[in-house]
């Protein structure tokens, strides 16, 4: 029997921002085995940990493929092991080996902050993009994972509705698609929204990672270093933002909604 939990990340309260699901491994299993259950969970992302002597190994997958970086199963990951009493000896950072390096977590308050690497991107033209999302960019570039558009308001982030299998084929050889806009909240900065049906997600609820390409984006636009996010999904989040450099500082709560134990072997 392995611990299996739920966890609704960026957010402080249930069944909203974007749901994970995090397992504790007690020994290493394969590829196969943890994309099936993937699948199985049926959440845009399940987190696997493996204890190791310096830390905890650390991988994502989606119902479909693995992926090289997620922020909110890190999130919920790194709530799994504090509330759960699996890191025993109390300390205040915790060290997760991964397929985009060394990520770090530590407790800020009540909060969760992780250590992310930053993902600016360039500008770049993307053929039959504005078709598949039914609007037409401001500006759209490219990092290594996603594609990121500008629109010219935050109600048409907010009233996207796009053609996903126009989008699977406009995506690749990225993951995504970010969306974006400058807040018409006084609360917020930037809003998103999230989209990659090329890796079996039509729409993420809140997505970590695509914040390490809005972060310098924004923060080079509005000529600031903190900034606050929220992804305008229907289930929404929001996100502290902070630009170190070649580094993002994400931080967010979190909530269990789910414990049991995966029976299946």
């Amino acid at each position: 029997m392995l611990p299996l939990y739920q966890v609704d990340a960026f957010t402080a309260r249930p069944f909203a921002g974007n749901p994970a699901a995090v397992c504790l491994l007690d020994r290493p299993r394969g590829d196969t085995w943890m994309q099936d259950v993937a699948a199985e969970m049926n959440l845009s992302e399940t987190a696997f940990l493996e204890r190791r002597a310096d830390g905890w190994g650390l991988r994502w997958f989606t119902p479909a493929v693995e992926v090289d970086l997620c922020g909110h199963a890190t999130l919920a990951s790194a709530h799994v092991l504090w509330e759960s009493g699996a890191v025993q000896d109390g300390g205040e950072e915790l060290r997760f080996h991964t397929r985009s390096g060394l990520l770090v977590a530590r407790r800020r308050g009540a909060e969760i902050e992780l250590d992310f690497p930053a993902l600016p991107v360039a500008a770049a033209a993307s053929p039959g993009l504005a078709a598949a999302l039914g609007a037409e960019p401001r500006w759209c570039g490219r990092n290594r994972l996603d594609l990121l558009v500008e629109l010219a308001s935050e109600r048409e982030v907010r009233a996207l509705a796009p053609d996903f299998s126009r989008l699977k084929v406009a995506t690749p050889p990225g993951r995504g698609v970010i969306v974006t806009a400058r807040s018409e909240a006084p609360d917020y900065d930037f809003v998103s929204r999230f989209f990659a049906p090329a890796v079996g997600i039509d729409e993420d609820p809140v997505t970590g990672a695509a914040h390490c390409a809005l972060g310098p984006y924004w923060s080079v636009k509005l000529g600031k270093s903190e900034l606050r996010a929220y992804q305008a999904s229907a289930r929404g989040g929001s996100l502290g933002v902070r630009v170190a450099g070649d580094r993002v500082h994400l931080t967010g709560q979190a909530v269990t909604v789910l414990r049991g134990e995966l029976a299946a072997e």
